[in-house]
């Protein structure tokens, strides 16, 4: 199979590599200087890489998942697959897809569901579109780790994006809490406390935190001001902790939105 890879960074270099040892044609792109990648031929455009591919993986930031479609797509082979690896909108991934159509091309919003170093091609993923049954056949043939979750352009997208706001929201937690700790003196004592309470979440666990949060809004508001209050004497900018008291704030006001568990 001829395979273009557009963006040879972190990702697309590793998956570009794995798909060259799993034999097939691999032509790659990247405006940046680049180290070669062993059985993968370079191109000066993104436009030279495609010609001819049955297979095409945009490994681009999602700012610039447009500007390299709409710069390719006159160039792609009728029937190919234009397989978008980028993290975008629903509504980006949708208009995309559209134009992946006009140029006679079938679209997969791919959404990589881990870190890909160390896993590659088979770093679980997750995509939908009018071509995600053929990525994914393709990459599973070739080692991949792809479930199909939907027709539409945008399914895998907002499946990622919803586990984005609690696991970048959580770093940024941890940034904001660890820091506090450290000016406090208590670096370590907090770092395997935090080890121990996330170490034990399970489905019980998180339903407890979830809906009890409801039952005591009024009083975990006024520990999270206190919170508020003691990074202030530290320092520390609030910021997640603000956001947090803001959203205890909506829950005494207009109660708990539609959250379900299990």
């Amino acid at each position: 199979m001829r395979v273009a890879v557009l963006g040879l960074g972190e990702a697309g270099s590793l998956f570009a590599a794995d798909l060259a040892r799993s034999g097939d044609e691999v032509h790659g792109y990247d405006p940046a200087r680049l180290a070669d990648i062993d059985g993968v031929k370079r191109h000066e455009t993104g436009p030279a890489a495609v010609i001819g591919c049955t297979l095409v993986l945009a490994a681009t930031p999602g700012s610039q998942a447009g500007v390299v479609l709409e710069l390719v797509a006159p160039h792609l082979q009728e029937g190919a697959i234009y397989a978008d690896l980028s993290t975008g909108s629903p509504s980006l991934k949708h208009q995309l897809s559209e134009v992946a159509a006009a140029a006679g091309a079938s679209y997969a919003d791919v959404a990589l569901m881990s870190a890909v170093p160390g896993r590659g091609l088979s770093t679980p993923a997750l995509a939908s579109g009018s071509g995600a049954v053929e990525y994914a056949r393709l990459l599973n043939a070739r080692g991949g780790n792809v479930e199909v979750v939907g027709e539409k352009a945008g399914e895998a997208a907002a499946r990622k994006l919803l586990r984005s706001v609690v696991m970048k929201g959580l770093a940024a937690l941890l940034i904001e809490s660890t820091e506090a700790a450290a000016r406090y003196g208590q670096s370590d004592w907090f770092w395997s406390h935090l080890v121990d309470q996330l170490g034990s979440i399970d489905e019980v666990w998180m339903e407890r935190l979830l809906f009890a949060t409801a039952t005591h809004a009024g009083r975990r508001l006024e520990e999270m001001e206190a919170a508020r209050d003691l990074l202030a004497e530290l320092g520390v900018p609030a910021t997640m902790t603000g956001a947090v008291i803001d959203q205890y704030r909506r829950l005494l006001e207009h109660g708990m939105p539609g959250c379900s568990g299990s």
